[in-house]
């Protein structure tokens, strides 16, 4: 069914055949994000499923196979309709669940802005082995963005929270980068740094001839260590936020910190070897860290 459909059987934005469409589009996306959101008020959890479906809304376009001047088009669409919604005047079923929200928990502008900026970083052209700055210019768009949302949904918008939001934003991105090289690679992207891939040796930028360097776990493992180094800031930050607004963002730092053991672990000998945490254990880490 359309948006336009969907939206015309909807209650009016914030109501609950919204909140209901919404919800199930997450659920369907299988989002390992889901045991953390699922700790929060329904209120607020209805809200971080619309931050949720926006940004699967913006990363589908990236991600299409049209040509780029059709995907930054469309990008440019959903710039209108941020501009739209914070005139308080939202078209898209998204962007009328995320009137409410952008309200209730003051959202930033900016932050959406940027996410889409992100975006576009993946729309013009394929990003192969960019220099650090560029790298975490994208992760502070795509995930520290993000982030800045959230913090603001649990119910904590200091400063330390936000410092939380870009350090375990960045974290988080890093982590997908090192789990997601085969995927990226089908892609034509290579997210793994240039001053890395030197420093151990990788010339080139073609996602295949790197993924099959035998120096590539090595390279691997110093980004897992930056990685980890933004894993143990966001901790410290988060133990200057209130513990209990903060327990969706300790859960998904758990989960994610787990994964990039378990890909230190394996060693990134096989990359096209999809690294996933059990259900049990996400279940346990869910618990360990949502109720302390």
């Amino acid at each position: 069914m359309s948006d336009a459909a969907l939206a015309g059987t909807a209650d009016e934005p914030g109501g609950a055949a919204l909140a209901r469409t919404i919800r199930h589009r997450v659920e369907a996306a299988g989002t390992s994000f889901y045991w953390a959101m699922r700790l929060l008020p329904e209120e607020r959890r209805n809200a971080m499923y619309a931050v949720y479906a926006y940004c699967r809304e913006v990363d589908d376009i990236a991600d299409d196979d049209r040509p780029a001047a059709d995907k930054l088009a469309a990008l440019a669409q959903w710039r209108e309709e941020i501009d739209s919604l914070f005139a308080g005047q939202p078209r898209r079923l998204v962007a009328r669940a995320l009137r409410q929200p952008v309200l209730r928990y003051d959202l930033r502008r900016a932050d959406f802005l940027a996410v889409i900026d992100g975006m576009e970083m993946d729309a013009r052209e394929a990003i192969r082995a960019p220099d650090l700055a560029t790298l975490d210019l994208y992760c502070g768009r795509v995930a520290g963005a993000v982030g800045h949302l959230s913090v603001h949904i649990f119910g904590d918008s200091s400063d330390a929270a936000h410092r939380v939001a870009d350090s375990l934003g960045r974290a988080l991105q890093l982590t997908n980068v090192l789990r997601d090289l085969d995927e990226d690679g089908r892609r034509g992207r290579l997210y793994l740094p240039r001053e890395i891939l030197d420093a151990h040796g990788i010339g080139g930028a073609d996602p295949a001839a790197v993924l099959r360097h035998p120096a590539l776990p090595a390279a691997c493992r110093t980004l897992a260590a930056i990685a980890e180094d933004q894993f143990r800031a966001s901790r410290c930050a988060m133990a200057q936020c209130g513990r209990r607004a903060m327990r969706p963002a300790a859960v998904m730092g758990a989960v994610y910190r787990a994964t990039l053991a378990e890909l230190v672990r394996r060693g990134w000998r096989e990359p096209r070897a999809r690294v996933s945490l059990p259900k049990p254990l996400m279940l346990w880490l869910a618990l360990r860290h949502g109720l302390i």
